[in-house]
């Protein structure tokens, strides 16, 4: 009777024992969880200033474009600050960047903080923001279109290759390297960097609220430091993002105390 007695009230100890244990590790997971909750919950609702840095070669990217149509229906995002240092790229990347920037503007203010360079279609992605800010020093403009091919017959020629080409039409798949540019090449092709230098001068005009013979006169690939970027209207001020912050403070109504995050694309 004695050792069953002992049994039972070891019995008793250890599930009094495993009883407060899974108390414990309750009460950890409900502080752990209501932290994470707690946390989660904050930073959702804080509202911040987004910054969209553009680098290096522009392209069309469809994960940026889908970041920033995001960006636009977060409602704890109140300026959008874009800062670029990028020496352009393709024509369309540039335009789909300008225009999904532009719908961002619809609902919140935008201002493009111009770095060490911002030509071509870094410039036009510039123009999309309510307000261009840039060094002194900044190099942008090279408002313009370039398509460049080559044409290697003659080296083909000299190590014995010839390559023919049967064509639905003779301006299929040319220029080409592996032909000569015939008058009509050059002439279409032409044509189809003016259409796009005709696009890009236009932006610049709706955007910048200036003639398109204004632009005209300037757009034939020159580019300017920020300085002389400001004289021809290309931008609006000098300065670094702290001037932004300033701008959107006095002109927009933007808390200076608001934090600025970079996008995670």
């Amino acid at each position: 009777m004695t050792q069953e007695a002992e049994l039972w009230i070891d019995r008793r100890r250890l599930k009094r024992q495993l009883l407060m244990w899974r108390c414990i590790a309750i009460f950890v997971v409900f502080v752990t969880t209501g932290v994470t909750i707690v946390n989660h919950t904050g930073s959702d609702s804080e509202n911040y200033i987004a910054r969209l840095e553009i680098t290096n070669v522009i392209k069309n990217d469809t994960k940026r474009l889908a970041t920033l149509n995001r960006l636009a229906n977060d409602n704890n995002v109140k300026a959008l600050i874009v800062s670029i240092n990028s020496p352009g790229g393709s024509v369309v990347g540039g335009e789909a960047l300008y225009r999904s920037i532009l719908r961002v503007k619809t609902k919140i203010p935008v201002v493009a903080v111009m770095n060490e360079v911002a030509t071509s279609a870094g410039y036009m992605v510039a123009i999309a923001a309510d307000h261009i800010f840039a060094q002194k020093g900044t190099i942008t403009g090279s408002i313009g279109v370039i398509f460049q091919t080559a044409e290697v017959t003659d080296l083909l020629s000299k190590i014995g290759i010839k390559v023919e080409a049967i064509k639905s039409a003779p301006l299929k798949a040319e220029p080409s390297i592996f032909s000569k540019i015939t008058p009509s090449v050059r002439a279409v092709t032409q044509k189809l960097v003016d259409d796009m230098n005709s696009m890009f001068i236009s932006m610049v005009a709706v955007s910048r609220k200036l003639k398109e013979k204004q632009i005209q006169d300037i757009a034939d690939g020159r580019v300017f430091t920020g300085r002389m970027a400001q004289k021809k209207g290309l931008i609006d001020a000098i300065g670094s993002e702290f001037q932004a912050r300033v701008w959107l403070a006095d002109f927009k109504g933007i808390d200076k105390s608001l934090p600025v995050r970079d996008i995670v694309e």
